[in-house]
């Protein structure tokens, strides 16, 4: 494994969909203990961290294609649903999207703000691993973003959708790390 060569001010931390309708998801406190190691990395070395979320305004902006395996749609949302875990402490200086669909590239402003920052390279947490954080790595490599995803801050619905996308998408488009391999790559 080669070592990370990273520039903070050129390095941005995209966490995905770390919210409170999500985080209770098996594996997701986890998920938020590994992620906020890496906050706190971020915010040591003034690094630009990307907070997403999904949510809706009143579902008729969610995506409804026809498909053989049925979405949650209709399913009853907390009020608080779309909020962050409070664990993440979301701060107001960190860059916070709202998507309405998996990738967080497509209808945000998240391409623009990495590019106008001279942001070259992503490190991509969250949650699902094989759905909204894929779907996200795809869209950054397409945009020509180098990439490191820390295994150990994702999670999904399953261990071998999650294993699938680590062991045959990731490593074609980006580098692999754990949360503890990549602390001690950077300083």
């Amino acid at each position: 494994m080669q070592s990370l060569q990273l520039d903070f001010k050129k390095t941005a931390l995209v966490i995905i969909d770390l919210q409170k309708g999500i985080t209770g998801f098996p594996g997701g406190s986890e998920v938020v203990v590994q992620s906020k190691k890496l906050i706190d990395k971020f915010r040591e070395n003034q690094g630009f961290i990307s907070f997403v979320r999904v949510d809706f305004l009143d579902g008729k902006d969610a995506l409804v294609p026809k498909t053989d395996q049925a979405a949650s749609e209709g399913m009853e949302r907390a009020a608080d649903w779309a909020e962050f875990n409070p664990s993440m402490e979301v701060g107001p200086n960190d860059h916070i999207i709202t998507k309405r669909q998996w990738g967080a590239f497509f209808g945000t402003d998240l391409d623009i703000q990495l590019r106008r920052r001279g942001i070259d390279t992503i490190v991509l947490c969250g949650i699902a691993t094989n759905i909204g954080v894929e779907s996200t790595a795809r869209e950054a490599f397409q945009h020509g973003y180098n990439q490191i995803f820390i295994t150990d801050a994702m999670t999904t619905f399953t261990k071998e959708e999650h294993e699938a996308t680590l062991k045959y998408i990731f490593p074609r488009i980006g580098q692999l790390r754990s949360t503890e391999e990549f602390l001690s790559q950077v300083k």
